[in-house]
């Protein structure tokens, strides 16, 4: 298959509340088949939701009882995997014969991982990438992920892999999905700006891939009102304003971007594009210089205990 159409989710979802995150992954998947797409990618942390806003009552050398409840609070809407929802959001790509690609929050044992997971259309979980590195005070509340979840995976509709958030602007972890061959480059990002609209058309023309950039757009009445940090007088600190795009191999866009309000992106795509994209510039070929450069990538999975 060289042509195919896919989507992308700029959407609100619900912090907390993975059940009813679940719900809205299930219509927005129905809308999105509806149309012919053949994938539909999600935003990051589509599913637990993204914490925009709170400092989770840290401070260097102090945490306060209220930050500690705040955390169980997000821990509970966390999801596992494999576990029910996971089952879920497979059931949802396999009723519409889709690839699917949803930002979930993953808990394992007590700690909490920002990643990305991958499904077929007949409902099986292809894998999960966790976020590499967690940007600034996310450090407070997710986990690392190790390199053994930095994969591309051949799929009937193409090779098919992702990055997240400020993962897109650590050249390496780009550089790791280039050599793979990655031709569906997802995206997804919690906090959309004008400068990540930027690094996908970057990453477009740099890797000669399509990108499927999926953004959140959240107001302050989209979180619950117990959420102090969207309804105080600093909410604004709250606020996602999407961005979401999809761009070709060239840095073209193709569909975007769009702020400030939920939408569903769609876009027919030729594969072979990137063949004739790569004909003046390939990465991680003619144009690589490995007798100069060279990227070493560990893909070994990491535990605390080993033997």
């Amino acid at each position: 298959m060289t042509k195919l159409q896919v989507a992308v989710v700029q959407a609100a979802t619900t912090l907390f509340d993975s059940a009813g995150a679940v719900r809205l992954v299930a219509a927005r998947t129905a809308e999105a088949a509806g149309s012919g797409a053949r994938l539909v990618v999600f935003p990051e942390s589509f599913v637990g939701g993204y914490p925009k806003g709170s400092d989770f009552g840290a401070v260097v050398g102090n945490r306060t009882p209220e930050g500690r409840e705040e955390y169980r609070r997000y821990f509970a809407g966390s999801i596992a995997v494999p576990g029910p929802e996971t089952k879920e959001l497979g059931d949802i790509a396999r009723r519409h014969d889709v690839h699917l690609v949803v930002g979930v929050i993953e808990r394992d044992g007590s700690t909490l991982y920002c990643s990305m997971l991958f499904f077929a259309p007949d409902g099986s979980l292809l894998g999960k990438r966790r976020k590499l590195m967690p940007v600034a005070l996310e450090r407070l509340v997710f986990g690392v992920g190790d390199g053994s979840t930095l994969k591309v995976y051949d799929t009937a509709i193409g090779r098919l892999g992702g990055v997240m958030c400020w993962e897109n602007l650590m050249p390496a972890a780009r550089m790791a999905m280039y050599e793979q061959g990655v031709q569906l480059y997802c995206a997804p990002t919690a906090v959309g700006t004008e400068m990540d609209h930027i690094t996908a058309r970057h990453i477009g023309r740099e890797g000669r891939c399509f990108v499927l950039a999926a953004h959140l757009v959240m107001a302050p009445e989209d979180y619950p009102p117990y959420y102090s940090a969207a309804h105080g007088p600093n909410a604004e600190r709250a606020v996602s304003h999407g961005g979401s795009s999809i761009v070709g191999p060239q840095g073209e866009v193709l569909a975007g971007p769009v702020y400030d309000k939920e939408t569903l992106l769609v876009a027919d795509l030729d594969l072979d594009d990137i063949v004739r994209a790569k004909y003046d510039f390939d990465v991680t070929g003619h144009c690589s210089r490995p007798d100069v450069f060279q990227l070493r990538v560990d893909r070994t999975p990491r535990t605390a205990v080993v033997g």
